[in-house]
């Protein structure tokens, strides 16, 4: 069935609407970071750029790093904007435009997705300088209330004691990643289940003029376990658009990973003073991984 222009919105070259690409501007590997400045601090490692456009805080690069063709998508902060990314992302790869039709399944391509992000740990022994590989992702946002996600028995427990343990009226969402990314570029990094959160200073628990709800938010959070058959599961660090990523990498198929660069520590109160070197040092460690046999 043809999907109407007023649900699949091409620009007049025939690029998808907000990310201003056509099908051939990707690749199958796809390196995100949320600041824009932050797509040249990747794409400078490339071996050559065979394309670049800007359109809103969208900024891709595609190039090749040691033969490999990589796209570096810049998709600025929260949840919201990771609907646009991975709904216009699938689309580039699994709808045919000159149809406006779904492909067939058999057609369908499952991209690969990598955030490259800045995070801040709740927790004292996940330093600053740390790399993590987050395993499970916690939405506090509403983003899942609009899509049909289905969870695990764990996504449903962690996600039910959770809202009970911080006495909130919405049950968050919890996803897991993929496995087959977080073996292949996780290796020796930390390994944690990071909160997504709709806000940077209240829902991160920050409180400049504004006091909060809960005084005692982040120490909630600090302190939550959760006991199964797998282990113990708490929260290692917060951030804004991870929980985005994994729900609809589930949901249309394809395979995401959130690699973290720890540049704050709220238990100790600490910042990093160099977070452009730790940024720089998960970028390239990253690209060698990705390129690695």
């Amino acid at each position: 069935m043809s999907i109407p222009n007023s649900e699949l919105i091409l620009n007049p070259d025939g690029s998808i609407y907000h990310l201003n690409l056509l099908p051939d501007h990707i690749s199958d590997t796809i390196l995100t970071v949320g600041d824009p400045a932050r797509v040249a601090q990747v794409s400078r490692h490339f071996d050559s750029v065979e394309f670049e456009t800007t359109h809103r805080e969208f900024v891709t690069h595609v190039g090749y790093y040691r033969g490999k063709r990589l796209t570096v998508l810049s998709t600025g902060m929260g949840t919201d904007n990771i609907d646009i990314v991975m709904n216009e992302l699938d689309a580039l790869v699994n709808i045919d435009f000159m149809a406006r039709e779904v492909r067939p399944e058999e057609e369908r391509m499952s991209l690969r997705i990598i955030r490259l992000g800045t995070s801040g740990s709740l927790q004292a022994d996940v330093p600053i300088g740390a790399m993590l590989a987050t395993e499970h992702a916690v939405g506090l946002d509403s983003l899942m209330q609009f899509y049909p996600l289905m969870e695990t028995g764990l996504e449903t427990e962690v996600a039910t004691e959770l809202q009970r343990s911080l006495g909130i009226s919405f049950a968050p969402y919890v996803v897991r990643g993929s496995d087959l990314l977080r073996e292949q570029l996780g290796a020796g990094m930390t390994m944690g289940n990071t909160l997504t959160c709709p806000g940077f200073y209240g829902p991160q628990g920050r409180s400049l003029r504004l006091p909060l709800r809960q005084s005692d938010y982040i120490s909630r959070l600090q302190n939550f376990r959760h006991q199964s058959g797998e282990g113990e599961f708490r929260l290692t660090n917060f951030e804004m658009e991870t929980a985005g990523y994994y729900s609809l990498g589930r949901l249309l198929g394809h395979e995401v990973l959130s690699l973290n660069a720890i540049v704050a520590n709220r238990a100790t109160g600490e910042f990093a003073e160099n977070a452009g070197a730790v940024v720089d040092a998960m970028i390239e460690r990253t690209l060698q991984h990705l390129v690695a046999k």
